[in-house]
């Protein structure tokens, strides 16, 4: 029997996430690593949760609440091989290539600051993720004031000249 589930990632509002799964132990170490080489200053905590083993939820990270927000929300969505990483000081788009380029990293999920709740899909033996809805649904389409709006936020978060 399987059974499909909802399980809403709970943070605050403006921090970023990024979801994924990979398949080894040292996963925690690597991302860690990776992590703390790519942005100067970046505040993050991040979990890995075991398949196999001892099944355990690994964690580590340089801020001790954002450790915390990723080993509950581990712990809630409890599948197999996924790791969660929270950030500050740095935006996702800032370690993403890093992450995808860890070996043992399988995929990746999503990279947001939005509310995001994960389908998760759960068997006799485990559970798996299935994908995600981040955020809201569209409220129209781009009009002019809009793009306006996206190119100056760009340029105030220095991202574009």
């Amino acid at each position: 029997m399987l059974e499909f589930k909802s399980v809403r990632i709970d943070k605050p509002d403006d921090l970023n996430f990024i979801l994924g799964q990979s398949h080894f132990i040292k996963t925690v170490e690597d991302l860690y690593e990776v992590l703390y080489a790519s942005v100067p200053g970046i505040k993050f905590g991040l979990a890995f949760t075991e398949a196999s083993g001892p099944r355990k939820i690994r964690c580590e990270g340089n801020d001790p609440l954002l450790k915390e927000l990723a080993s509950k929300n581990a712990l809630n969505l409890s599948c197999g091989h996924s790791f969660i990483i929270f950030i500050k000081e740095a935006y996702p788009i800032n370690v993403l290539n890093a992450i995808k380029n860890i070996p043992e990293v399988c995929n990746i999920f999503c990279a947001t600051a939005n509310p995001t709740e994960v389908i998760v899909a759960e068997s006799k033996d485990g559970r798996g993720v299935m994908g995600v809805i981040d955020g809201l649904l569209p409220q129209g389409k781009e009009e002019a004031a809009d793009i306006s709006w996206r190119k100056d936020l760009l340029r105030k978060i220095g991202y574009k000249l």
